[in-house]
């Protein structure tokens, strides 16, 4: 067989990823804050791009410390305006002299010096020179404000004191000598966000080159700083921290502490016999202990909390319906500047800087296009998705359907990762409230009468609704409460109850049953006083 070598025409569709197409899909699941960020970026990259908000006439602002043609200078006096009057050329001193007394009566009534204020200017026009070239100490005095070009006001912010940083400034006081602030600053720095040292410290001796007791020494002294409770290695060692400083660490409560796992099991019993007290004395300690704080490192937490801003609206209608519209605050607003783009394509000369303007007015046409075609997209996903879930804004949870990516996208004939990527971060302001998108995409269970299936989110919500409205003397066990949603005609298996009621954070049946004859035990022993 030859082998032989031919050109042939052929014709094929094919999807090209582009980075700007690239660039637009990952549009698509930035929240606003990140897309926020991105326009600032490309504002910043592309002269040709402005602000929607910003009225502009083509041409560059002008800057008020730059000499405009044939006005003022960079050092003349500034002109008289917004309510000041400039210094005539005799100079400050003859100006203030010339209405406000003399010399001396002006500077005993500011209580500082002329000098101060306004330096005196030589004559001569070298020495004026090396005045403004050497630098000068200003007093600022009637509060004004700096006109230097770096005064930050941020500088004045105070800074946020972390706990690692809160536990040095006490061990730089607590600690004199260099070895054991050593030991102390390497255990800070093993101290979690919670307030806790590692369980094991084994290694901490070795590692630092000094013995056990040391480090047992200096883990003492960091224990006693404030916040109370701090370095503790366990829930145990840190409630007793507390608990000592408040001259409360007695033998009854140190069984307590010592046996917290009994505490969570509510074995009252067990815990009245080890602590060696009666119930009263029994209830107080354990009051005494939910007072104390389990995390005392949290009040230093640096995790800043962000506030939801809702990406669509969606409100009641007039005829019945529902209005959704997209939340304008939170989509950046750009222009292409045309006109600066064909004043710079006339001035530009060489070929390079020609291509640079080109690939500039492409970006930002794409720019503008893409934000456009994102805001359009979300809007027509959450249209569909009000349309699919009406029944939960109009009655709530328990009206909550299954809905899944593929029956969205079938409605608005676009792809599922188009659908995930428009709903990841995005969030929905309702008459119920702030929920994300995600959130009206449940999974189904099928219904006990082979009818229409069950939103899983709205099962969970039957089953706390079951569970609040249990009596003390009749609480639900797991089987019960499938039986009592194959009533209402759901068919659930009692691992899935399980698995959403660990998912509430709702106790077992046993663990409920305890807490509520906790409750009910003060109650009933001051009904019987009454009686008696």
């Amino acid at each position: 067989m030859a082998l032989s070598q031919k050109l042939e025409f052929r014709q094929s569709q094919a999807l090209v990823m582009t980075p700007q197409l690239m660039q637009a899909i990952k549009l698509l699941q930035l929240s606003n804050l990140d897309l926020a960020a991105f326009v600032e970026d490309e504002l910043e990259r592309n002269p040709l791009l402005e602000r929607a908000d910003v009225e502009t006439d083509g041409t560059p602002e002008r800057n008020s410390d730059v000499a405009s043609d044939g006005g003022e200078s960079a050092g003349d006096e500034p002109a008289s305006g917004d309510g000041f009057e400039a210094a005539p050329d005799g100079g400050q001193e003859e100006w203030l002299s010339g209405d406000l007394g003399s010399r001396a009566e002006i500077e005993g009534s500011l209580d500082t010096r002329l000098d101060n204020v306004f330096p005196e200017e030589p004559a001569d026009t070298a020495a004026r020179a090396a005045q403004d070239a050497a630098p000068t100490a200003y007093t600022e005095w009637g509060g004004g404000a700096s006109n230097d070009d770096d005064y930050n006001l941020e500088a004045f912010v105070a800074a946020e004191t972390s706990l690692a940083d809160h536990l040095a400034e006490q061990l730089s006081v607590a600690l004199p000598q260099p070895s054991l602030r050593l030991i102390g600053r390497y255990l800070i720095d093993l101290v979690d966000e919670a307030g806790y040292l590692p369980a094991d410290l084994g290694n901490a001796a070795e590692r630092l080159g000094a013995t056990p007791q040391q480090v047992e020494a200096v883990l003492g002294v960091l224990q006693g700083f404030d916040p109370s409770g701090i370095c503790a290695r366990n829930l145990s060692e840190c409630l007793a921290i507390q608990l000592r400083e408040r001259d409360r660490f007695d033998p009854a409560m140190q069984a307590l502490v010592d046996n917290l796992d009994l505490l969570a099991r509510r074995d009252i019993a067990a815990l009245r016999k080890l602590c060696g007290v009666d119930d009263d004395d029994l209830s107080d300690m354990i009051a005494e202990i939910r007072r104390l704080n389990p995390k005392p490192g949290l009040q230093f937490a640096n995790a800043k909390v962000q506030t939801v801003v809702p990406d669509v609206y969606v409100r009641p209608g007039a005829d019945g319906g529902w209005l959704v519209e997209l939340n304008s605050d939170t989509l950046p607003k750009v222009l292409v500047n045309q006109t600066y783009y064909t004043q710079l394509a006339k001035s530009a000369r060489k070929d390079g800087d020609k291509s640079y303007f080109s690939d500039c007015l492409q970006n930002a046409t794409w720019l503008v296009r893409a934000l456009d075609q994102r805001a359009r997209t979300i809007l027509k996903v959450a249209t569909e998705i009000v349309r699919q879930q009406d029944g939960f804004f109009a009655h709530g949870v328990a009206h909550l359907r299954p809905l899944n990516l593929k029956a969205v996208a079938d409605a608005i004939q676009m792809h599922e990762s188009t659908v995930s990527r428009v709903t990841a971060n995005k969030y929905v302001a309702t008459n119920r409230g702030v929920f994300e998108l995600k959130y009206f995409f449940t999974a189904s269970i099928a219904a006990a009468d082979g009818g229409e299936a069950h939103s899983a989110e709205a099962v969970r919500h039957q089953i706390k609704q079951l569970i609040d409205a249990e009596q003390p003397d009749n609480i639900l066990s797991d089987d019960t409460i499938v039986e009592r949603l194959r009533e209402t005609g759901i068919d659930i298996a009692r691992r899935t109850v399980a698995k959403y009621r660990e998912a509430l954070r709702i106790p077992s049946s046993v663990q409920r049953r305890r807490d509520k004859q906790d409750l009910l035990g003060p109650a009933r022993a001051a009904g019987r006083q009454g009686l008696r």
